[in-house]
């Protein structure tokens, strides 16, 4: 039985390592089907939601490493990797019981690049 793969189209695996800029555009692209429209919502969304979490996690809630989580699965699914990592470091950090200043910190700094990028890339900056 043959298989025929001359008459498969491939999709493109995703890169194994990110691109360089806040958000992975080939990632989120991938991820909505190429929907203009649904990516400019998805990046909406996110923006408003990192900020969100942000603010709320200055304050060291009892519940923060599920909402570092929750920041860390939304990252990922806009490509915005770089959020996703600090996030996960600083959720990591708070179930040890380690010191989570300075990630927290970084979480901050890469949720400012991806918005900086999102605001750039909705025509608004």
């Amino acid at each position: 039985m043959s298989l025929h793969l001359d008459r498969i189209e491939w999709m493109p695996s995703p890169p194994l390592a990110p691109d360089d800029g806040p958000i992975d555009i080939a990632h989120l692209r991938r991820m909505t089907l190429g929907d203009a429209a649904l990516e400019r919502e998805v990046l909406t969304m996110f923006s408003t939601q990192a900020s969100r979490l942000a603010r709320t996690l200055a304050a060291m809630p009892p519940d923060a490493p599920a909402l570092a989580h929750t920041l860390k699965g939304s990252a990922r699914a806009i490509g915005a990797f770089a959020v996703a990592d600090a996030a996960a470091q600083f959720e990591t950090l708070i179930k040890s019981g380690s010191n989570p200043v300075a990630a927290l910190s970084r979480l901050h700094d890469a949720i400012a690049e991806a918005r900086d990028a999102i605001e750039a890339l909705l025509g608004q900056a």
